[in-house]
């Protein structure tokens, strides 16, 4: 089995259309999955909830999904710098007051994790665990320089045994290592990466029963300044157009 994986559009439509056609483009994939935060940053959070729900992906929610979707006050960002907490206040705001009902609906309906099992439910085998964040919240930020201790202790939260993964977002950076059999996976952002790479990422993830889960991360090109020309259209902060260009650096 082999599950296209990809999490933190953001509202960027011209990079999730570019990620969809290089999964679709490959035949071998066979199902595809979404790790949350469809919106925010970018103008086009209806159009990317529509297409998702087009394409028949499923996928979890990330903090932006759930906040927008019960008005809460704070999207549970994290923040760099007193900067980039104002920017972020001005894009929640953005988004909570544009989004459609049926956006609303779509991401309130999303679950806060999912199981996949690629032997099937029948019986006790290997599973990938789906979350945006973390097993206990969406909004705790598992980078890379975290523990094994910390991977140990995620394990045992979600459940996980030796032979099993878990996939994630959240954080923007792409990642992956395997603690005492378990693969932990980061799908790094399709909409906002923060790599220095502006290209979209996704990652596989598949599995054999002979050799167990891998993951092969992916990056596509995508029509950069269609997106950044967007948002320098619309009322959202301009800093986030440079963020595209510059892939967060």
């Amino acid at each position: 089995m082999k599950y296209a994986l990809f999490s933190d559009v953001h509202g960027n439509l011209p990079a999730l259309e570019a990620v969809l056609d290089d999964i679709g483009a490959r035949p071998d994939v066979d199902a595809v999955y979404h790790l949350g935060d469809l919106v925010g940053y970018a103008p086009w959070p209806d159009e990317v909830v529509a297409l998702v729900a087009d394409r028949g992906v499923g996928g979890v929610a990330g903090n932006y999904d759930s906040t927008t979707a019960t008005g809460a006050d704070h999207c549970g960002c994290r923040y760099e710098d007193p900067v980039q907490e104002a920017l972020s206040h001005e894009s929640y705001a953005w988004t909570r007051a544009r989004v459609s009902e049926a956006t609303r609906r779509h991401l309130a309906g999303l679950p806060f994790r999912i199981d996949v099992r690629p032997l099937g439910g029948h019986a006790s085998g290997p599973k990938a665990v789906l979350v945006h964040g973390a097993p206990t919240l969406n909004t705790l930020y598992w980078t890379e320089d975290r523990s094994d201790d910390f991977c140990r202790k995620m394990a045992s939260l979600a459940g996980l045994a030796e032979g099993d993964a878990i996939a994630f977002g959240h954080t923007h950076l792409p990642w992956s290592r395997t603690v005492d059999g378990i693969l932990y996976v980061n799908t790094g952002s399709v909409g906002r990466p923060k790599d220095g790479d502006p290209r979209a990422a996704y990652a596989l993830l598949s599995f054999e029963p002979s050799v167990g889960w891998r993951c092969e991360p992916v990056r596509v090109p995508y029509d950069i300044e269609r997106a950044a020309r967007a948002i320098e259209a619309s009322e959202l902060p301009d800093a986030f157009a440079e963020h595209l260009r510059r892939g967060g650096t």
